[in-house]
């Protein structure tokens, strides 16, 4: 049994992290920790967990000697505390935004402040394992990708070579990606029956996605009435010669063997795309795309669940990559329908 921590595990993301590691057969969790509820019940803030565990909150500072520490705190926060927490554990997974970025001047440009530790910028593994998992393997420091960009990596991704040109992102987020402490903007009186777009440009994914593939990148991003989800429409041009044949091929290429990826595109059914709605609580992301007839023009979709294969899932995949542990560990639940 690994030994793990959880710093931060008052939000939904630690949560997550909680929720998933209590169901691994390998994992026992030492510590989970939070400034505001130390020496409450876990429970407290994630009441789904009631009569699963007696583990209570610790301060920040009690971490109770992990093998692995997941960090689950705010951005801008993770790279005050990484220096510090190096050798604390064998390997660290960074859930938050501090370490996606490896250019210090992009991290300002997206995040509105100097990095707090330049030099770690590309110490740290991408935890995405259907893109990274030959580097997985012997990773000790691993960020995970944000939520909207495992979407539209995984989505882009095997298409780079099909795609010319720049591609326009739309993206919608459920309110659960405000997180568990946001401000008034997220009230139910304010969020209830709206479509905000909160991000009009410049969404730091944006930066992530564009790193990752070397697309040029241009994104948006509209909080939608619904708690879980991710959902997004990439608008591009394939190359000459490029349809639908190439490519279903791309997608069956880079994902037939992937446990948690599923090319969707369909012309008959309900669910003929990607639709977060049935991926609510599973690690799948579902990838789809649809051309319009008579020209080059394509719209790629994605769709996850943003608090696991968007963020703890994710997370709890690396470490089983990085751990030599069947990558489904923890991981098994499909998700509901309906719900």
């Amino acid at each position: 049994m690994v030994r793990a921590a959880v710093m931060g595990g008052a939000g939904y993301v630690g949560g997550e992290l909680i929720r998933l590691l209590l169901g691994h057969p390998e994992a026992e969790i030492v510590a989970v920790t939070s400034a505001s509820l130390a020496g409450q019940r876990v429970e407290t803030a994630h009441p789904n967990l009631r009569g699963l565990t007696e583990l209570r909150f610790s301060p920040t500072d009690q971490l109770g000697d992990p093998e692995v520490l997941l960090l689950a705190v705010p951005h801008r926060e993770a790279m005050v505390r990484v220096p510090d927490l190096l050798g604390q554990a064998k390997h660290i997974i960074d859930l938050s935004g501090d370490f996606r970025l490896r250019d210090a001047a992009t991290f300002a440009r997206y995040y509105g402040v100097p990095h707090a530790a330049p030099g770690l910028l590309g110490s740290f593994v991408t935890g995405l394992p259907e893109r990274h998992r030959a580097e997985l393997h012997s990773a000790d420091l691993i960020s995970v990708p944000g939520c909207m960009a495992t979407a539209g990596i995984l989505a882009l991704a095997p298409l780079v070579p099909l795609l010319r040109g720049s591609v326009a992102i739309d993206a919608r987020c459920g309110s659960s990606g405000s997180g568990a402490t946001a401000g008034p903007a997220n009230l139910h009186a304010e969020r209830s029956g709206a479509m905000r777009v909160f991000a009009p440009t410049r969404h730091r994914h944006e930066a992530e996605i564009a790193q990752a593939t070397g697309l040029t990148v241009q994104m948006s991003a509209t909080g939608v009435e619904a708690v879980r989800g991710v959902q997004l429409l990439c608008r591009a041009e394939l190359v000459p010669g490029a349809g639908e044949r190439e490519v279903r091929t791309a997608y069956r290429q880079a994902y037939r063997a992937e446990p948690f990826v599923r090319v969707v595109a369909t012309r008959r059914g309900t669910h003929r795309y990607p639709e977060p709605k049935i991926l609510a609580g599973s690690n799948f992301c579902d990838v789809g795309f649809a051309l319009e007839p008579g020209t080059s023009q394509i719209v790629v979709i994605a769709a996850l669940d943003n608090l696991v294969k968007g963020g703890a899932g994710n997370a709890v995949q690396c470490l089983n990559v990085r751990l030599g542990w069947p990558e489904w560990f923890g991981l098994e639940f499909p998700g509901l329908h309906p719900n």
